[in-house]
């Protein structure tokens, strides 16, 4: 049972509906992560913002699956890893891999996600140097901050709230 009530559509202020039915229409149904975050409008509308910011990156949508479930992982958040595991599989990415990318191991990104969440930014000089080594570079290690924050956010917000998991169950 969820810590904070998810708002309903028909509850949510002029500020938030828009917000909430753009979110509705896009994905297909109105996930709860979105309708917890309604109660603060201008956290729900920065929110967006970013992620439509961060869906500009140079970054791949399979570069940034592995990004949001090493994050997702480390962060011990049961909701985002099941929406993510949904998106990743959309994305292209089989069972295993996901599975792999939230250990951190499927990728360079999804190491630095991981190494980065765990160090809460306090990387060594060694894994700055592997990051670069495979390909990643400083625009990239800057882009993979940024979607590590965004990711951390929902994290941080479901793990308090506990928000009901209204994604496929995972593995």
């Amino acid at each position: 049972m969820s810590r904070i009530v998810p708002v309903n559509l028909e509850q949510a202020t002029e500020a938030t509906r828009p917000m909430l039915e753009g979110i509705q229409k896009k994905i297909g149904f109105l996930p709860n992560v979105f309708r917890v975050l309604a109660h603060a409008p201008s956290v729900l509308a920065s929110y967006m913002q970013s992620s439509v910011a961060l869906s500009k990156t140079s970054l791949s949508d399979l570069e940034k699956e592995s990004i949001f479930l090493a994050t997702s992982q480390a962060n011990g958040c049961d909701y985002c890893l099941a929406a993510h595991t949904l998106f990743a599989g959309k994305a292209g990415y089989k069972q295993n891999e996901i599975l792999s990318a939230r250990e951190g191991k499927l990728d360079a990104f999804a190491r630095l996600a991981k190494q980065i969440t765990e160090s809460r930014g306090h990387l060594t000089n060694e894994q700055i140097a592997e990051a670069r080594a495979a390909g990643i570079n400083d625009a990239k290690i800057i882009e993979v901050i940024a979607h590590v924050s965004s990711q951390t956010l929902t994290n941080y917000l479901n793990n308090v709230a506990l928000t009901d998991i209204d994604f496929p169950a995972i593995s």
